[in-house]
């Protein structure tokens, strides 16, 4: 993959923050809000010891990645921002045709597949980024015991995308490669995310899965120090993928594409996805399905 000189040396967005992702040594080059230090709170969050993370050394990085075998978990950090599936709150572009507490109830199953995905991922590290009262959600009792296995971090900053940036950053902590998703795509399946997770083994890696409606369905890199940059990337519009590729070639990552999927946003998407996929979400959509087609008779 080409790259320019300004691409290994620094890329410079719309308002002016710059982006280093080769120059791994520059890290005091980062905007301080997109900061934070690995050693320290990688340190609190698993004991006293820690992987070697990309920017520290990115030889012994490649060599960690190298050894990694198949009994031993890849190391990386899943990733999933996620919000309680409350009725009004979660999956509200599913109604009409659905009630809200049934869009809800779609949204906490299409929730429990995904964590249930990312608990069977051969990763050695799981974060939830969570928003909304757990207790008002709908299945918050099977939802509070499958969080038992995750991280969990509350969500902070004042619109979505800034969000994002704020969850890759906080799950930095552990000095890992990050692969983060949504909740959105039930169908995702733990072996697509340890594939994903597998392809970020070198300091300047990225993945990125388009979906269908031109946003993204997951997001990884070795490095997450380019984060802050999310804040300025347009969410949830038809080319809100594209320009998040845009940000990551400017900032001199090595792109790997993953591939296409439909994340729910429509009832027309919660049908396509529960055709293809078995889980929670396609017995929820069927069960749903069915009380409306009952009542339509």
């Amino acid at each position: 993959m080409g790259h320019t000189a300004s691409a290994f040396d620094g890329a410079v967005s719309a308002t002016g923050t710059t982006c280093l992702v080769r120059a791994a040594d520059r890290s005091a080059d980062f905007p301080a809000n997109g900061s934070h230090d690995v050693g320290a709170a990688a340190d609190s969050a698993v004991g006293g010891s820690r992987d070697v993370g990309p920017a520290a050394d990115p030889v012994a990085y490649s060599a960690q990645r190298r050894t990694a075998t198949a009994s031993e978990p890849l190391p990386a950090t899943l990733l999933v921002v996620a919000k309680a599936p409350i009725a009004g709150f979660a999956k509200t572009r599913l109604t009409p045709p659905l009630s809200p507490r049934e869009g809800a109830q779609l949204a906490a199953a299409a929730l429990l597949d995904t964590l249930d995905a990312m608990r069977a991922a051969d990763v050695r590290h799981r974060v939830v980024a969570w928003t909304g009262e757990l207790a008002d959600a709908e299945e918050s009792d099977e939802i509070a015991v499958a969080l038992r296995d995750f991280t969990v971090i509350p969500q902070r900053g004042t619109g979505f995308a800034q969000r994002l940036a704020a969850a890759h950053a906080d799950a930095a902590c552990f000095g890992l490669p990050i692969v983060q998703i949504g909740m959105d795509t039930p169908q995702v399946g733990a072996d697509r995310l340890t594939a994903a997770a597998a392809r970020l083994t070198g300091p300047h890696d990225a993945v990125l899965g388009p979906a269908a409606d031109g946003g993204w369905w997951a997001l990884g890199w070795t490095d997450s120090r380019a984060a802050p940059l999310l804040g300025e990337v347009p969410m949830s519009t038809p080319r809100t993928g594209e320009l998040t590729r845009e940000m990551l070639d400017r900032c001199g990552y090595d792109v790997h594409r993953l591939p296409v999927l439909t994340d729910v946003d429509t009832y027309d998407d919660a049908l396509a996805v529960a055709g293809r996929s078995s889980g929670r979400f396609a017995a929820a959509l069927r069960r749903v399905s069915a009380i409306h087609s009952e009542a339509r008779l």
